[in-house]
Order: C-alpha cells, then sequence, then structure tokens
C-alpha cells in the first residue's frame, strides 16, 4: 500500500483552529489528513472533513491509539469511539502512538489489538509511531511481514535517523516524518536559507522537499492558510545532489520530543 506523501497534520491544534486549518487544506487540495486520540480534536477534525464535501473515499484520515487505550479490552472500543468523533465507519490508517515500553501491556498484545481492528474492518492499515529498530522488529513478528504500512517519527534536517529510516526500507515500511521542521528551528538555518534563496523557495519547502525526495511521507501543520498553501509547493522543489549532500551534514541529533516513559531507547 501507499501513504500519501504529503499530508497535514493537527498536532496541538483545537477547536475552531483545527477546523479551520484543516478546511483550509482541503480546499487547497490536501487529502490526506492526521490526528490522534491524545490530540483531543478528533470531532473536530471529523467536523472539517464532514464539512469540507469532500468524497470520503478521496481522503485518506490516519489516527493514533493513546497508550491508555493499549489492553485488548480498550484497543477496539477506543478506535471505535475515535471513528465517532470522526464521523466515519473506518480510518485509512490506525497507529500505536508510542511504543511505551514498561507501562503494563505488552507490545504484542496492542499490536494484536491493531490487527484485529483491521480485520474488523474499523482501519483499512495499520502502524506504528516512534519504534525504534528492535521494537520494530518485534511489531513485524507480532503482526507478520508486510502488514505495517508505516512508522511516523520524528525526523528534520537537524534529526535524520539514517539507521531507522534505512531499516525500515529494508523492511517494505513507509517513513512519515514528523516535525519536519523542528518545531521551527530549521527556518533560521543558515544553510536551508541559501538552498532556499538558490531554489526561490523558502526554507520550509526545502526542508519538507528533502524529506519527500528521500522518500518519507510528510504531514506538515499550520493554521495560516497561506502557509499552507506555500508548503504544498515543496512537491515541485527539485533539490539537486549538492543541496541533498549540504544538507545531510547538519545532523546533529536535534532530537525534539522525547517523552520520560513513552520513548524508547532510540537508535
Amino acid at each position: 500500500m501507499s501513504i500519501p506523501a504529503f499530508g497535514v497534520g493537527t498536532f496541538r491544534l483545537k477547536d475552531q483552529v483545527v477546523i479551520d486549518s484543516v478546511r483550509n487544506a482541503l480546499d487547497l487540495g490536501y487529502r490526506a489528513v492526521d490526528t490522534a486520540q491524545i490530540y483531543g480534536n478528533e470531532a473536530q477534525v471529523g467536523q472539517a472533513l464532514a464539512e469540507s464535501g469532500v468524497a470520503r473515499d478521496a481522503l485518506f484520515v490516519t489516527t493514533k491509539i493513546w497508550t491508555d487505550n493499549y489492553s485488548q479490552a480498550k484497543l477496539i472500543p477506543s478506535l471505535q469511539d475515535s471513528l465517532k468523533k470522526l464521523r466515519t465507519d473506518y480510518v485509512d490508517l490506525t497507529l500505536i502512538h508510542w511504543p511505551a515500553p514498561g507501562n503494563g501491556v505488552e507490545l504484542e498484545e496492542f499490536m494484536g489489538s491493531l490487527a484485529q481492528a483491521k480485520a474488523q474492518g474499523l482501519t483499512r492499515h495499520i502502524g506504528i509511531s516512534n519504534f525504534n529498530i528492535e521494537l520494530t522488529r518485534q511489531a513485524i513478528a507480532a503482526v507478520g511481514a508486510g502488514e505495517i504500512a508505516t512508522n511516523q517519527i520524528e525526523l528534520s534536517p537537524y534529526l535524520q535517523n539514517r539507521q531507522l529510516t534505512a531499516f525500515l526500507t529494508e523492511q517494505g515500511i513507509q517513513t512519515t516524518s514528523y516535525m519536519t521542521l523542528a518545531y521551527g528551528k530549521v527556518l533560521k538555518d543558515a544553510v536551508l536559507a541559501e538552498i532556499a534563496a538558490k531554489h526561490e523557495a523558502t526554507v520550509a519547502q526545502v526542508a519538507l522537499a528533502w524529506a519527500l525526495q528521500l522518500g518519507y511521507a510528510v504531514i506538515p501543520s499550520s493554521t495560516r492558510r497561506e502557509n499552507l498553501a506555500s508548503n504544498l509547493k515543496a512537491r515541485e522543489l527539485q533539490l539537486d545532489a549538492d543541496d541533498m549532500a549540504r544538507i545531510a551534514q547538519l545532523e546533529r541529533n536535534g532530537r525534539e520530543v522525547n517523552p520520560e516513559g513513552l520513548a524508547p531507547v532510540w537508535d
């Protein structure tokens, strides 16, 4: 299966802000929307989707199961609740949000429940988020080769995660990049600014084009319609080998998101 290469994220967006962001994104041509149970905005995302007039089969909707719902007793009911909020009979992709080692639910249990959700038609595809190599291996063993559609991980020019992304490619698992702009930190980068000037592009477009050219899917968010439109233009930006080599040198293990108790030991 193919994860859409370009979607809109909704992390940290609430209430009317997220409704407007998703509505604008769909109006501009986005068709993939990423949310999560913990974001507290599934109902508002669902409202925006329902009011957009875009046919359901033209959309690709992703949500993520929160750690409180990993047990066999809770995972499927929690996903059914998400579907009600999203006003849909199914989502296209459901992810385990964090591996949360030691939270009392074994990986085999929550991956097994996720596979059951797929078998019941609640989700078209299943995947993981924030899993390292070893935990990805365990997830593959739990549900079978070819079943995991993506691993959604933090990736930016400052955190390039080469070992993990190479492993995912070997396994035929799509990499989805979140935090591609590193909370906006890369927007001030001098090297990226030079590359942007060379191409008459924005720095955000350069960072997103970098990820796209490496074969990753991206899900940038914005509350501003003009930024949503500008981000989409990254699909048309072709960086050359020199640009890509210069960006490769920006790696500095610049991780922005690493919650204690939820994150694994990173590769």
